[in-house]
């Protein structure tokens, strides 16, 4: 027989007053309840229960173990609510992964708006370039820059991952101004340094796409590098929208190629396929689509589950 069942049958048949009232709130036969207090003495090697023919009492060494039965199943009790709770509010820490300059710039910018929203969770944000093992690694949810292989993830789309080449004033006024992709070749272009294609830029016009091979004596694997790179004058640099707005709107960079269309990143959120919908993944994923999904400039879309 269960243990945990035999002590909550004893507490029935103290507070209840008898086997018989003990087994007909329980639902079962005297006799099996009589079976459950027998066991947990023969593994105690004690007596619980003093029996005549019309009643029982605890003996001294029975009450002191009622009332330890009682706290404990209390405290299992409680153990129960408090899971029941924690599947119903968003609540535990959420381990994210994000792309660097999204997750630091534009993630990070809104998160205090979750934390405020749902103050039980705890936000772990690991910001990496690189392709994260959601599984593997222990991610419940990343965001991720670029066309999706297939895999076993559930994605949402967001908005695509703008980007803008700009310059220092400086630099400019020391090497001129490019018109045109083409005359970046003879610009020191600063390059994200990931991937096989980092110096390959990619413009649209009027529907004609063009790749350009560009050259330049620096390049990172982190925007913020390159962008401090850029204010310092070294070079010409395409990067983020989110990344240079600030810097162009304070006239420290110049927004270059304005009439060109640049490549734009697909970005998703996505989910290993059986990883449980928590509250607390759920929420974060709502949050995110309201923030960064396509419709987030209209005001925000509601999720009601991953497509």
């Amino acid at each position: 027989m269960d243990r945990l069942t035999s002590m909550q049958m004893f507490v029935r048949v103290v507070e209840k007053g008898g086997f018989s009232a003990a087994a007909e709130d329980a639902r079962i036969s005297p006799t099996m309840v009589g079976k459950h207090v027998r066991q947990l003495e023969d593994q105690l090697g004690v007596r619980l229960l003093n029996r005549t023919t019309r009643r029982q009492s605890l003996t001294e060494i029975g009450q002191l173990y009622f009332e330890r039965c009682k706290q404990a199943l209390l405290e299992i009790e409680a153990a129960d609510a408090s899971v029941k709770q924690m599947q119903l509010l968003p609540r535990g820490v959420l381990r994210v992964t994000a792309p660097a300059t999204f997750g630091g710039q534009m993630l990070t910018a809104v998160v205090r708006a979750y934390l405020e929203r749902y103050p039980d969770v705890e936000l772990d944000l690991s910001l990496n370039d690189r392709v994260v093992d959601l599984v593997e690694e222990g991610f419940e949810v990343a965001i991720r820059i670029g066309a999706l292989p297939d895999s076993s993830l559930i994605a949402r789309p967001l908005q695509p991952y703008r980007a803008m080449v700009c310059a220092a004033p400086e630099y400019l006024a020391r090497c001129g101004t490019p018109q045109t992709p083409q005359q970046l070749v003879k610009h020191n272009c600063l390059s994200f340094a990931h991937g096989n294609r980092y110096n390959l830029w990619q413009f649209s016009q009027a529907g004609v796409r063009q790749e350009i091979e560009v050259h330049g004596n620096f390049r990172a694997n982190n925007g913020l590098a390159l962008r401090t790179a850029a204010l310092n004058g070294i070079g010409i640099i395409m990067q983020p929208e989110a990344l240079l707005r600030d810097e162009v709107s304070a006239g420290r960079l110049q927004r270059l190629l304005v009439d060109y269309e640049l490549e734009h990143r697909p970005m998703h959120i996505v989910v290993a396929s059986n990883r449980k919908m928590t509250p607390k993944l759920k929420s974060f994923i709502e949050f995110v689509v309201a923030h960064f999904g396509r419709d987030s400039e209209a005001g925000g879309v509601a999720l009601t589950g991953l497509d």
